[in-house]
């Protein structure tokens, strides 16, 4: 169950995230979001891929067409595994991002990352989509429907809360690979996440992986903590 779990490295600081990749040495993968890619660039990648662990990259592009398919070009060529756009960017762009993977694939003849189109964030519920998005429909409406536009630009990859999974796999069936956020074990706090589940839930209910962040660099012992989140694993049927 140890490539079912994306450990976030969302602490500050490059030594003590470092350090945490290498008590991890049973990690498979590691999220690089929005404030460490600022901070540290290509060199957190790169030190990352040197230790043979797998790369979401997680900066949930958003922005015109064009921009978008040049941006995940260059995330191709830093080798990463995964990468997010926004998938309420539309069609077109989501469309663009796809481009970008086959024309790297084509030109250097090996596979690019998968795209993950982000749903719904999960810091968000229906009072947020319809006080500052103007979006009277439910958050699982909004999910259904940002994923079908998914599905109508090629991709295959969906980043939703495991409270949508279920939802997604009904409608979808496996076509999508479904990364879920905001996990939290029992015996963690929810911090700022307002849609959340355990680990043991979310795989239950149809995500391929978890993202995990804050009950694992937050603990104590964060060896042991990811050792404790990989055994309540074992045991779900999928």
């Amino acid at each position: 169950m140890n490539e079912k779990i994306i450990v976030a490295l969302d602490l500050r600081g490059y030594d003590e995230i470092i350090n945490l990749v290498d008590k991890l040495n049973d990690a498979v993968w590691f999220k690089v979001g929005a404030v460490n890619f600022t901070a540290y660039g290509t060199k957190l990648i790169e030190e990352l891929k040197k230790r043979n662990k797998k790369v979401f990259l997680d900066l949930k592009y958003h922005d015109i067409p064009n921009t978008v398919k040049e941006s995940v070009y260059v995330a191709c060529e830093l080798d990463v595994n995964m990468l997010t756009i926004h998938s309420i960017g539309g069609i077109d762009m989501m469309k663009a991002a796809q481009e970008a993977v086959k024309e790297f694939e084509t030109k250097y003849n090996k596979k690019g990352p998968q795209i993950l189109a982000v749903t719904v964030l999960t810091s968000m519920n229906d009072d947020n989509l319809k006080r500052d998005m103007f979006i009277e429909m439910s958050v699982e409406e909004t999910v259904l429907k940002l994923a079908n536009n998914a599905l109508k630009a090629g991709i295959n990859g969906l980043v939703a809360s495991a409270k949508e999974t279920k939802l997604l796999r009904e409608k979808f069936g496996d076509y999508f690979t479904i990364v879920t956020p905001g996990i939290r074990p029992v015996w963690s706090a929810k911090n700022d996440q307002k849609r959340v589940v355990t680990p043991k839930d979310a795989i239950g209910m149809g995500s391929n992986y978890i993202v995990i962040g804050r009950p694992i660099y937050g603990s104590d012992n964060p060896k042991k903590a990811f050792e404790k989140i990989r055994k309540e694993l074992e045991h779900v049927n999928t």
